[in-house]
């Protein structure tokens, strides 16, 4: 680690953006009732009793003056869902509050809803902070959700994962000496995956189709009229090819019909194919749901988030099944 005793301006904001913190939007009104708001990552809690906090505004800012004269304004701790809100109030130029639903609040503030909490505050007293003003609001009333709260780091909006209090242990015993270790990630991935498939594998049996045909008839209710090779095309990663014979069975049963052309043989999903990949997704989010339920609404984001930089990171080349042809 370096250290600097000197202050070059970039170089300690970059520094200071390490703090990881939430992303919050003050919101309040001006004296000639125009609706405020802005997006602030600098609240912080004071006190418990009294209840207060604070959170601090450049001096160069527009809305300066709308706050230094206000008697309310409401801090929004805005959820993993408002990253777009959050980007709206953070720019200048544009009627921030167009099309937005807003609570009725104890005072005339902007009260803005689908937040993971919100403190309706008092201005207590606001003082100098060098380049910003802080500005210290006792809280008259709050709420709060279950929903997972934005975060900001180094300069991008991120989302929080919760992390246990010990280590989770996913056996019983110590781990041999060996390089092989339940924290390869290989290891958790695979299991990860094969515990779901072990779930949907139960569920599909039900419906008298295999894994092979779930990808198949899932790609086809995509993306219709696909030959042998573009289907195998999307689901070559899962290891299982479809074939003629696996495509004649699923023809036998009227989930696929086949479509020749003097060009090539088509496979496109009858009615009945549909209805049965509907199916077959409704079973997949039953066992996804189960899993959400456990990890809980902010770790199930994190964990889809991480896994899509995963597979940007390790796609081979494979061809993009949700874009437009």
């Amino acid at each position: 680690m370096t250290t600097h005793k000197g202050f070059d301006p970039q170089d300690f904001r970059a520094a200071l953006g390490t703090f990881t913190t939430g992303v919050t939007i003050i919101t309040t009104r001006a004296a000639d009732g125009e609706p405020i708001g802005i997006t602030a990552n600098s609240f912080n809690s004071v006190s418990l009793n009294p209840p207060l906090v604070l959170w601090s505004l450049a001096k160069n800012a527009r809305s300066r003056e709308a706050f230094a004269n206000a008697k309310h304004w409401n801090v929004h701790v805005l959820s993993a869902a408002q990253e777009a809100l959050s980007g709206r109030f953070a720019r200048q130029g544009e009627d921030k509050f167009s099309g937005l639903e807003l609570d009725e609040g104890i005072s005339k503030a902007p009260l803005l809803n689908g937040c993971t909490a919100r403190f309706q505050c008092r201005t207590a007293f606001s003082y100098d902070g060098g380049d910003h003003i802080i500005f210290v609001g006792e809280v008259l009333a709050y709420d709060r959700s279950e929903l997972p709260p934005l975060v900001f780091q180094s300069g991008q909006y991120a989302l929080a994962a919760r992390k246990p209090r010990e280590e989770v242990r996913l056996g019983s015993t110590p781990p041999p000496e060996c390089s092989y270790t339940e924290d390869l990630l290989g290891y958790l991935l695979g299991r990860a995956h094969y515990q779901m498939l072990h779930a949907l594998r139960q569920l599909l049996s039900t419906q008298a189709l295999d894994e092979r045909s779930f990808f198949i008839l899932s790609v086809l209710s995509i993306r219709d009229g696909l030959s042998l090779q573009e289907i195998n095309g999307f689901i070559s990663y899962t290891g299982m090819l479809a074939d003629e014979t696996s495509m004649s069975a699923l023809e036998s049963q009227r989930l696929v019909a086949i479509e020749q052309d003097e060009e090539r043989t088509r496979y496109v999903l009858t009615a009945d194919g549909r209805e049965a990949s509907l199916r077959q997704i409704a079973l997949a989010k039953a066992v996804e749901e189960d899993v959400a339920a456990k990890l809980g609404t902010g770790d199930t984001m994190a964990l889809k988030l991480l896994l899509k930089r995963l597979i940007a990171s390790s796609d081979p080349g494979m061809p993009d099944l949700w874009s437009p042809r």
